[in-house]
């Protein structure tokens, strides 16, 4: 393994009685990558997270941070690590100065590296305001800070992410991910959300996960073209007078749009498009391999009509996320309270969780209360 690789999985599973979490999943993350790992719910994301970050052990395969083994070498992995859950586990009732020296004490970090240490995750974090306050008193969002600062506090090289922005507004997760983006220069962040637009906006690559298994890894790029189709957009007027058009100034009729579209090689499917104008309007499905906008642009010159657009749309990351990962909806809702209940310590997005849950129930318990029982 190149010493590159700062977050290696080699056939990870993870099973809950008959129940399977976590079916054979592999990855690698590289020493300054930022990268998105995505899934629906109950897809297995929370579970690879626990594994990677010695909460829970796998039933079969390994796992390894820096090149330390997360079953074995748990303390070695964990000073390498950052960790920032969903919901960020606080001591409401202390200052944000003394929750962060309480997490550089459980760091064995000396008094003079703290005041070092935490003068730059105040000024990266955005709480230099805050530090007399009691964390009771805080928004959710200056709660996150708090979280990611103690995720911070030990200067680790390497970043784990659970839904970080899942609870904020559109204003802090527009901070959260500019703290983000900073904290990524120099470091290797491995972040999970639901927000696609916060994968394209922070990282460079992406992993998907559905139904327990990796189904894309790769550039953004290269997982929007997984479709290996891709759509154009086409206006051609429909009626502007007589002298807009050559030869028999006819203008064109929506049948015979479609038609000559249709006929064009290379061309999938076409599908009309509401328009407010004067206008016919398509999306055209294409193979991802020919460019046809000069096929589409020389047939309507030759026709003789007006070509009003033409343009070509790249599959979003959305798009082909749901290609890939529809099917676990629909599998959860055929498997019922038997997928909710074997899956509940993996993917629990309800709202009315208690944050001072201090719950020992094994599925959170420390990788090494539960050695023998992989």
């Amino acid at each position: 393994m190149s010493t590159d690789v700062m977050i290696y999985a080699n056939g990870l599973s993870k099973r809950y009685g008959s129940f399977r979490a976590l079916d054979d999943v592999s990855f690698e993350v590289r020493r300054g990558e930022v990268v998105g790992f995505l899934g629906p719910n109950g897809a297995g994301k929370s579970t690879t997270m626990r594994i990677l970050t010695c909460f829970i052990a796998p039933t079969s395969g390994t796992a390894k941070v820096r090149g330390q083994d997360v079953f074995d070498d748990t303390l070695a992995v964990r000073s390498s690590l950052g960790y920032l859950p969903q919901r960020a586990p606080l001591y409401l009732e202390m200052t944000v100065y003394e929750y962060l020296r309480f997490a550089a004490k459980v760091r064995n970090i000396d008094d003079s590296l703290f005041k070092q240490r935490a003068r730059n995750v105040v000024e990266v974090c955005g709480l230099a305001q805050s530090l007399s306050k009691e964390i009771r008193q805080l928004s959710h969002g200056y709660r996150q800070r708090v979280g990611l600062a103690q995720a911070l506090i030990h200067d680790p090289p390497i970043l784990i992410l659970d839904e970080p922005t899942s609870d904020l507004d559109p204003n802090e997760k527009a901070e959260f991910l500019n703290y983000l983006k900073q904290i990524g220069k120099d470091r290797t962040v491995l972040l999970s959300t639901h927000n696609l637009k916060e994968v394209e906006s922070a990282c460079a690559r992406a992993i998907i996960v559905s139904r327990g298994r990796v189904v894309a890894d790769g550039a953004l790029d290269e997982i929007r073209a997984k479709s290996g189709r891709v759509r154009y957009i086409v206006s051609v007027q429909e009626s502007i007078g007589a002298s807009a058009y050559r030869g028999t100034g006819a203008p064109p009729k929506q049948s015979d749009v479609e038609r000559a579209l249709s006929g064009l090689k290379g061309v999938k499917k076409v599908a009309e498009l509401p328009t407010d104008d004067r206008a016919h309007q398509y999306a055209i499905d294409g193979d991802d391999g020919d460019d046809i906008r000069a096929d589409i642009f020389r047939m309507v010159s030759d026709k003789g009509w007006v070509l009003l657009e033409l343009h070509r749309d790249t599959q979003t990351l959305e798009d082909v996320f749901r290609q890939l990962t529809i099917g676990d909806e629909r599998r959860n809702r055929q498997l019922g309270p038997v997928a909710e209940t074997s899956n509940a310590s993996d993917e629990d997005d309800s709202d009315d969780e208690d944050e001072d849950d201090d719950s020992d129930d094994e599925e959170t318990a420390p990788i090494e209360s539960k050695r023998g029982k992989r």
